[in-house]
C-alpha cells in the first residue's frame, strides 16, 4: 500500500491512498485520522496500518491522480506534501562498502576512520533533522551559506512504527555538506543539520509492499539547467547492515517515537565536480516506490 500526504487549497492537509496512479482520501476526523503519523500511531504495525487505511477507503472514490499533485508547493494549487510528519528524523553512515572507500580516498590514507566504522559491530548513527528542516516532493532543499561541497546522498528510508518495528520505506535525500565534515569529523553535526537539509517521498509503502527491502535498485541524478550533469546507482543490496539492525541499534536505551524516519546511508557518491549549486534539480528514485524531485536553494 501506498500512502502520500497532499494539500487542496479548499481542504488544506489531508492523508491518501494511491493505487493506479490515482489517490483515495481517507482523511477522517471521526476516526480522528489526519496525517499518515496518526495512522501509524493507532495502526501501530505495518499490518495494523494497512488494515486501518482499507476500513476507512471503504466507500470512496479517487478525486486526483497523484500526477496532479506532482507540483511546487503553491497555496493556490494542490501538491504533494512530506509523505510524513516525522517528530525524528535519524541518519545512517558508512553503510555501504563504497562509502568507507570514498571517505577513506579523501583523507589521503590508506585506512581511517570511516574503515573504522564500516569495519566494526556498531554502525554509525546521527540525528538529522526535525520535521521543521525536513522537506517533500518538488519542495527546495538546502546548501549551507558556508559550504560550497554540498552533495545529495540518495538513500533508502525507513519509518518506525509504535512497537519499533519497520512500517514502511520512502526514498531519501540526505543533504551533506562534504567540505565542512572534511574539516573535522567533529564538524559532522553541521555538515548534516540544517534548513532543508532532509528530504523524503513522493510516497510512503508499507512494509508489507516491499518484498525484501535489500533488493531494490536506486538512482541518483542531478540535472543543471535542465541538462543532466549527473547520473548514478546503486542496489540496496550491497548494504553490509540490514535494516532491522540499524533500527536495533537506534532504539538501544533510546526512546524513538513512532514515525521517526531512520535514512540508510549511501552508495552512490557524487563526484565532487558535480557539487550542488543553486538552480540545480536532484533526483532520487528507487524502485517500487517513485522518484523524489527537489529544487536546490543556497541558503542566506
Amino acid at each position: 500500500m501506498k500512502l502520500c500526504q497532499y494539500f487542496l487549497p479548499r481542504g488544506g492537509k489531508r492523508v491518501g491512498v494511491v493505487e493506479d496512479g490515482r489517490v483515495v482520501d481517507i482523511t477522517s476526523r471521526p476516526a480522528k485520522v489526519a496525517s499518515v503519523l496518526d495512522l501509524i500511531v493507532q495502526g501501530r504495525s505495518a499490518a495494523g496500518v494497512e488494515r486501518l487505511a482499507r476500513r476507512l477507503m471503504k466507500g470512496k472514490r479517487p478525486q486526483v491522480t497523484l500526477g496532479e499533485l506532482e507540483v511546487p508547493p503553491s497555496p493556490r494549487r494542490g501538491h504533494l506534501l512530506a509523505p510524513l510528519d516525522p517528530p525524528e528524523v535519524w541518519g545512517a553512515g558508512i553503510t555501504y562498502r563504497r562509502s568507507a572507500d570514498y571517505y577513506t580516498a579523501h583523507q589521503g590514507r590508506a585506512k581511517g576512520i570511516y574503515d573504522d566504522v564500516y569495519e566494526s559491530e556498531r554502525p554509525e548513527l546521527f540525528f538529522k533533522a526535525t520535521a521543521a528542516r525536513a522537506v517533500g516532493p518538488n519542495a527546495p532543499v538546502g546548501v549551507r551559506r558556508d559550504s560550497s561541497l554540498t552533495a545529495v546522498e540518495a538513500e533508502l528510508a525507513l519509518v518506525v512504527g509504535a512497537q519499533g518495528d519497520i512500517v514502511g520505506y520512502t526514498c531519501g535525500n540526505d543533504l551533506s555538506a562534504w567540505d565542512i565534515e572534511r574539516a573535522n569529523p567533529l564538524y559532522l553535526p553541521q555538515s548534516k543539520i540544517f534548513r532543508g537539509c532532509f528530504a523524503f517521498g513522493p510516497v510512503l509503502v508499507t512494509a508489507g509492499e516491499i518484498r525484501d527491502p535489500h533488493a531494490l535498485e536506486l538512482r541518483c541524478r542531478v540535472r543543471r539547467g535542465g541538462a543532466l550533469l549527473y547520473e548514478g546507482k546503486a542496489t540496496t543490496g550491497d548494504m553490509k547492515r540490514r535494516c532491522p539492525e540499524l533500527v536495533d541499534w537506534l532504539c538501544r536505551d533510546n526512546p524513538i517515537p513512532a514515525g521517526t524516519v531512520l535514512s540508510t546511508g549511501t552508495g552512490i557518491l557524487v563526484p565532487d565536480e558535480h557539487a550542488l549549486r543553486n538552480g540545480d534539480v536532484v533526483e532520487v528514485e528507487i524502485a517500487g516506490i517513485g522518484v523524489l524531485r527537489n529544487p536546490v536553494k543556497k541558503l542566506g
